[in-house]
């Protein structure tokens, strides 16, 4: 259970991330909300981490939240803000994911 609850901490890193591009994109009253996303997104990450971490290893629990945050805003940069998407870009990508299953794999 702390593992999916740790993924799902690193998916709401993901979202506060987007809310702030998508602020940046926004303009007026509408920046307030995505920013106000942010703050939401980002208070539910740091609560599920906290909650995960109780249980999990600090260190790899750490690790693999930014790494599923560094993956999924790469991602969400190259798909949704048209980041650009290399061939050194994507196999750094794909060896971080490679660590972060690794640490789950050795991790109890």
């Amino acid at each position: 259970m702390n593992w999916i609850i740790l993924i799902i901490a690193g998916l709401f890193e993901v979202a506060f991330t987007f809310c702030l591009g998508k602020a940046k994109e926004a303009t007026g009253t509408e920046s307030y909300a995505w920013y106000g996303g942010f703050l939401v997104a980002c208070i539910i990450s740091m609560s599920l981490l906290i909650k995960a971490t109780q249980n999990l290893p600090l260190g790899t629990a750490y690790a693999v939240w930014t790494g599923i945050g560094a993956v999924g805003t790469v991602l969400l940069g190259i798909f949704v803000f048209k980041d650009p998407a290399n061939f050194w870009r994507i196999f750094f990508i794909a060896t971080l994911i490679a660590s972060i299953i690794g640490l789950k794999t050795v991790s109890h």
